[in-house]
Order: C-alpha cells, then structure tokens, then sequence
C-alpha cells in the first residue's frame, strides 16, 4: 500500500514533529483512503458493484469525515496561542472568566475557551482641545473645531481656554475588557467632566499661574472616577499644554494685565518707602522710650540715694543733736563758700560790712587768663 512508502527502512513509523507536519500527514492518509474506495474489486460481482456505486449514504459519510477532519485541524491549530511581550491573555471559559496568562505559548481548550489578547505595556493618549497632526522635532497641532472642549468657565465667571493631555495603561486586563463598554470614551468623558469642575472652583488669575497644581488635582480626581466604575487602567500624567483666553477677549485680558502689572508696581513702592520711613520711626519711638525710661530710674535712684542719706542723718541727728548740728553746718560751708564771688563780714561795732579780698580766687583767676 501506499502507507509502505512513509515507513523508514529500519521498519519503525516517521511520528510527526510539528502541527504541520501532523496536518499533512491526515491530509495524506484522506487522499490515500478515498483513492482506495475508488479502485474497483477484482473478484466481486456487478451486482454488488452497482449498489456500493448507488449508496446514497456513501458520499454524506465522507462529507461528515471531511468536516470532521477539517474541525479537528482547526481545533489542534487553536489550541496554540502565544501572548506575545507587553501583553497579557485573557481566557474565557463558556463565556465566564477563566484565567489570565502571560507572555509566551500556551494551550486552551478549543472551541470552549476564547482568547482576548491586550497590551498592558503601550502607553494610551487622549487629548483634549487639540489634535496632534505630525509628530516630530516640529510637530504640528490643530484647534480647529476642538473649541467646545476647551473653552471653560472659571469661578470668578471669566472665559478660559484649556488644551491638556491624559496618558494612561492597562492596569487590570479583565476589568478593561469586561467592565465598561468603552473604556476610551470613558477617559474622555470623565477627564473633561472633572477639569471643567476643578477650573470651575477656582479663580482666572490661579488657573494661569498654577498649571501644575491643576494638574495634579486633575489626576487625583480622575484616577478615583476611573477606579470607582472599574475601568482597570491607571494614569500616568495629566499635562496642561496651553492656558489662555479666548482670542476675542486677548485685548482686553492684555489691558487687565497691563492695569494689574501697574498696580503691582506702585503698591511695591510703597511697601519700599513704607520699609524706610516706619523702621526708623519706630527706632526713633524706642530711642525716645528708652531715655525716658533711663532718665526716670536715674530720678528714682537719686530720690531712694537722698532719701536714705536724709534718714541716715536724722538718725545720728537723734543720736547727737550738737554734734551733727554743727557737721552739718561745716559741710555746708564748705561745699558753698568755694562758690561764693564776694565775702563780706559782719561786725557789731561796725556800721558797714567789711569786704573780705578772695585772694585764692583772684589767683586762680589770673592763672586761668595766663594760660590763655
């Protein structure tokens, strides 16, 4: 027979190596089994021919085999998959989930399991007020026609134009596949309804000079939306491109800038003579304060010093009335005659005061006028 053929001269039987193989050899052994039914009998009658030839049930049977075959090559050839690097396998299992496998080659049932392929590596984009058409040393965008995501209200009732970037992962396959419908329009839908809440909140002036802090607000805010509906994917930056106004109102913002930059220069100066004048008044003030405060404990030092010395004496005035009597008055004299320009004495049998000559004056006097 032709199997014969395929049989290696040491008498054992050549066993297919790969799925390829395996599928030629059934496709041959078919060919070879159908070209036998075909060949005629030698010692049969006519009669017996005549009624294989007309069996009606002959040719479904090799169209049942045929089919057959062909669902057991293709259940053989499904039963293979391989995930390839940077994605994961998602098998189902009679529609319920199943398991999840990881780069390489793999089996599953055929015709039970069904395989969802996802790449949990590439970084997904959304943007938003804009299109990128060429990316590129110099890349291009458009906004035209992208105005309606843009164009924002503030808290302070102003008109913003806001053009911002979401990227984002796969963080659970099975999530991503089976838990929202659409995990893009998602993105976007929750993205732009979360920036228009947090540029509603705040003020024109904050929304231009804190394009970080927007940010990350934004980030925070929409990587809790997306994990509340289960979406399986997670944020890896949210970045504002462009904060403007509108084009009709430029002028006009251009003007309120000019007003405030203005503004902003003449309260610096005065915080500048502000900064000169009150610190030295203030200076000045404590200078003040402290003298009158100095010149008040000197007064009260003298007086306490006068009054104990006053006390002092009146004891030892109590003690010797004479005695301290007469100290007092020669302590007296001597702390005032040194004082005194003109001396006169008094005498009872004289009619007029005699005039005493203050020779150590008079001496002192010219010694003062010589050494000028």
């Amino acid at each position: 027979m032709a199997n014969h053929d395929q049989q290696p001269p040491w008498g054992n039987k050549k066993k297919p190596q790969t799925p390829e193989e395996m599928v030629a050899q059934i496709i041959k052994k078919l060919q070879n089994y159908f070209s036998d039914q075909k060949k005629p009998s030698g010692g049969g009658d006519d009669d017996e021919g005549s009624k294989r030839s007309f069996n009606p049930f002959s040719g479904i049977g090799k169209i049942l085999a045929i089919i057959l075959v062909v669902l057991l090559i293709q259940g053989i050839l499904s039963s293979i998959y391989k995930i390839a690097p940077g994605e994961v396998g998602v098998i189902l299992r009679l529609g319920n989930y199943n398991k999840t496998t990881q780069p390489g080659l793999h089996l599953k049932i055929p015709y039970i399991d069904h395989l969802f392929k996802v790449d949990v590596e590439n970084i997904r984009k959304e943007e938003f007020g804009f299109r990128l058409q060429s990316a590129g040393q110099r890349s291009t965008f458009t906004r035209r026609d992208y105005d309606m995501e843009s164009l924002m209200l503030t808290a302070d009732k102003n008109v913003i134009n806001v053009a911002w970037i979401v990227q984002y992962r796969v963080k659970d396959p099975r999530d991503f596949l089976f838990m929202v419908k659409d995990v893009r329009q998602a993105v976007r839908d929750l993205s732009e309804s979360v920036t228009r809440r947090i540029v509603g909140n705040m003020d024109f002036d904050y929304v231009l000079s804190n394009r970080d802090l927007l940010a990350a607000s934004v980030k925070q805010e929409l990587q809790a939306e997306l994990d509340g509906i289960r979406a399986g994917i997670i944020l890896g930056a949210v970045q504002f491109q462009d904060i403007n106004p509108p084009d009709t109102v430029k002028p006009a913002f251009n003007e309120v800038n000019e007003a405030d930059q203005d503004m902003k220069r003449l309260v610096n100066e005065a915080e500048k003579v502000y900064n000169q004048v009150i610190p030295k008044a203030r200076g000045e003030a404590k200078q003040i304060v402290e003298e009158a405060r100095g010149y008040s404990a000197e007064r009260i030092n003298n007086a306490k010093g006068e009054t104990s010395r006053f006390l002092a004496i009146l004891k030892e005035y109590e003690s010797t009335p004479d005695v301290t009597r007469k100290r007092m008055y020669i302590e007296t004299m001597q702390s005032i005659l040194p004082k005194v320009e003109s001396v006169y004495v008094l005498d009872e049998n004289q009619q007029s005061p005699l005039p005493l000559l203050n020779l150590s004056r008079e001496k002192g006097l010219n010694l003062s006028e010589s050494q000028k």
